[in-house]
């Protein structure tokens, strides 16, 4: 498994890939992430997750992103932004793979946590994350659980 960066050569087939279809509500189209990369790039670390040739997710982390304006200043935090694994790739180790991934970036970078959200509803994605070893804040962004992984 590795992780690529997002090209002329490969953005239409990222913009083909989809969640289970009982996901949808879940989590954004790639093509959503992709413009929220446009407008945030000195923030979005968007990328592909492929299992040798075969393109089976996309993720895309944030970096020292402003937590909330309402905030102090330097309440600046990184984590997964989105993680969309293909419908017929779920349940295979890719989703782990992605977050160990970003977590190694965040480390290089000189964190010590990530920080994530979720829907709260059956179905969701709370025990991915919190087999993963996150654990919520306490905090809501948009309705979601906030949830944090330190190391």
């Amino acid at each position: 498994m590795r992780l690529e960066r997002v090209t002329p050569k490969n953005y239409e087939s990222a913009l083909a890939l989809s969640v289970r279809p009982d996901q949808n509500d879940l989590v954004a189209p790639v093509v959503k992430s992709l413009a929220e990369a446009y407008v945030f790039p000195d923030h979005a670390w968007p990328r592909l997750i492929y299992d040798r040739d075969r393109l089976v997710g996309f993720l895309m982390g944030f970096f020292d992103l402003p937590w909330d304006p309402d905030r102090h200043p330097d309440d600046r935090r990184s984590g997964l932004w989105r993680l969309n694994i293909a419908a017929d790739a779920q349940g295979s180790g890719y989703g782990r793979f992605a977050v160990e991934a970003l977590c190694a970036e965040i480390s290089e970078r000189g964190g010590s946590r990530a920080y994530v959200t979720w829907e709260p509803r059956a179905g969701g994605p709370e025990k991915f994350y919190l087999t993963l070893g996150f654990r919520p804040t306490g905090e809501q962004s948009g309705g979601e659980i906030v949830g944090v992984l330190d190391w």
